[in-house]
C-alpha cells in the first residue's frame, strides 16, 4: 500500500478555470433573455464552464453514483432504527436493481456501483468489483474506541482515490457520492460536530427515522465521541481513525481524487457533506469542484453546508442517502449546461434591446413642455455622477451580480 502524504495531496488540487468561468458569464449576457432571469441555472452554468473548462459548457453524459456501504460499531448502542444486519441486505438490492438510487439513476441517466468498505458480512457471492476493497468488517465503537487504525485510514483513503481514477478513467464527467451503512448519521454528526464546533445537540438528527428513546441513546453516544474527536482535530487522519470509519475515510479520499481529476462532484446528505468538511481540511481548494445536491433534515447536514459555504440546489426533505437526492439535482445541471451552449443570442435570434427607453432628447417625465436643464446641471441621458452606465447587453438589463454563490476562501 503506498503511503498517503497530505501536503502533497494538497498542491495536487488547483481552481476551475476562471478564463472559462469569464466567457460563460459574458455569454448569459448575450443570450436572448434578460440576464438573470434564469436564475441558478446561469450560476449553475458558470460554475460547470469553470470546473469543465470549456464554455459553451458540454453536456452531461455519464453521471455516476458510487455507493461507500460499511457498518459502525457505535449501532450495537442502538441508535438507528434498523438492525446492523440491514446493510448487507440493501447492499445486495441495490446489485439487483431494486433500491430508490437505481430507480432515480435510472430517471437521471446515472451508472450505480456499490462497494463495500466495512460491511459486517461477508457478502459470499459478489463479484469482486464489489468485495475487493474491504478494510475490515463494521468498525470500532467510537463513543468508547477507535473506529479505525491510522493503517485503515490510509488504506481506506486510498481506495477511494482509486476508485475515483478508474470512474473518471471510465469516462465519468459527474461524480455523486453515495453511501449505505446502518447508524452511519452517528458518526457522520460527530465529524460535523468537531470541525464545526458545535456539540452533540446541535448535530443530533432523527437519521432513519428513530423515536425519542433512541434519540436520547443516540446523543448520548455523539457527546461521548466528540469528546475524543476533540483530540484528533489538528490531523484529518487521526480524525477519520478516531471518529469516522471506512466507508466515509474512503469517500473522503474519492471526494478529493476528484477534484485532483478535475471531475465536479455533486454531494448528497449528510454522510458526504462530513466528509467533505474532512476533504476542505486537507486541500480546501478541493470544494471549489464539489455542489451540493440537497439538504437532508439532518441539523448536522445544514451546519456542513454552511461551513463549506455550499447552496443546497434541492431541499426535497429526503434522509434516504444512498446518492438518491444528488441525482434529483442532475436534470438541474443538465439544464445549466444546454441552456448555456445551446440557446441563441440576442445577435443570432435578431431580437431587439428593451423597449420603453425614451428619446435621448425627451424632457423628464416630470417637466413641463418647453422645460430646459438649469445652466450647469447634467443633460437628461447622463447617468449621476459616480454611476455605472448600463452595459451594451441584450435586453438592456444588467446581470443581477450573482455569482455562483461560493466563497473565494475557505480556508
Amino acid at each position: 500500500m503506498n503511503s498517503l502524504d497530505l501536503d502533497a495531496l494538497f498542491d495536487r488540487v488547483e481552481r476551475p478555470d476562471e478564463d472559462a468561468r469569464t466567457r460563460a458569464h459574458e455569454r448569459q449576457l448575450e443570450l436572448v433573455k434578460p440576464a438573470g432571469s434564469l436564475g441558478r441555472l446561469e450560476e449553475l452554468a458558470v460554475w460547470l464552464a469553470g470546473v469543465q473548462g470549456a464554455s459553451p459548457t458540454r453536456p452531461i453524459e455519464r453521471p455516476q453514483v458510487v455507493i461507500f456501504a460499511g457498518d459502525h460499531g457505535v449501532a450495537r448502542l442502538g441508535v438507528s432504527a434498523y438492525p446492523p444486519e440491514v446493510t448487507a441486505q440493501l447492499v445486495r438490492t441495490v446489485l439487483a436493481g431494486g433500491a430508490a438510487v437505481n430507480v432515480l439513476a435510472r430517471l437521471a441517466g446515472a451508472g450505480v456501483r456499490v462497494v463495500d468498505l466495512a460491511v459486517d458480512d461477508d457478502l459470499a457471492g459478489l463479484p469482486a468489483e464489489v468485495t475487493r476493497h474491504k478494510v475490515r468488517r463494521s468498525s470500532g465503537r467510537i463513543d468508547v474506541e477507535d473506529a479505525l487504525s491510522r493503517g485503515e485510514v490510509e488504506q481506506a483513503f486510498l481506495a477511494g482515490a482509486e476508485i475515483a481514477d478508474a470512474e473518471v478513467d471510465a469516462g465519468a464527467d459527474l461524480l455523486i457520492p453515495g453511501d449505505l451503512g446502518i447508524g452511519n448519521t452517528t458518526p457522520a454528526a460527530v465529524l460535523v460536530g468537531v470541525l464545526t464546533n458545535n456539540d452533540a445537540a446541535a448535530v443530533i438528527g432523527r437519521g432513519s427515522g428513530i423515536d425519542d428513546a433512541t434519540w436520547i441513546r443516540k446523543c448520548a453516544a455523539i457527546r461521548d465521541a466528540l469528546r475524543r474527536a476533540r483530540l484528533a482535530l489538528d490531523d484529518p487522519i487521526d480524525l477519520l481513525a478516531t471518529s469516522g470509519g471506512a466507508d466515509l475515510a474512503a469517500t473522503t479520499g474519492f471526494l478529493v481524487q476528484a477534484a485532483i481529476r478535475r471531475t465536479p462532484v455533486l454531494l448528497d446528505g449528510v454522510v458526504s457533506a462530513a466528509c467533505a468538511l474532512v476533504g476542505q481540511r486537507i486541500a480546501f481548494r478541493a470544494v471549489d469542484w464539489w455542489l451540493a445536491g440537497h439538504l437532508t433534515p439532518e441539523p448536522a447536514h445544514a451546519q456542513a453546508l454552511e461551513r463549506l459555504a455550499l447552496e443546497p440546489l434541492l431541499d426535497y426533505r429526503l434522509s434516504l442517502g444512498e446518492g438518491t437526492g444528488a441525482l434529483l439535482a442532475v436534470p438541474m445541471l443538465k439544464a445549466a449546461a444546454a441552456t448555456l451552449a445551446e440557446m441563441a443570442t440576442a445577435v443570432e435570434a435578431g431580437v431587439s434591446g428593451r423597449s420603453g427607453a425614451p428619446p435621448a432628447d425627451a424632457p423628464p417625465a416630470d417637466a413641463s413642455p418647453g422645460d430646459a436643464a438649469p445652466d450647469g446641471a447634467p443633460e437628461a441621458d447622463a447617468p449621476p455622477a459616480g454611476a455605472t452606465a448600463q452595459p451594451d447587453t441584450p435586453f438592456g438589463e444588467e446581470s443581477d451580480g450573482r455569482s455562483d454563490g461560493r466563497s473565494e476562501d475557505r480556508a
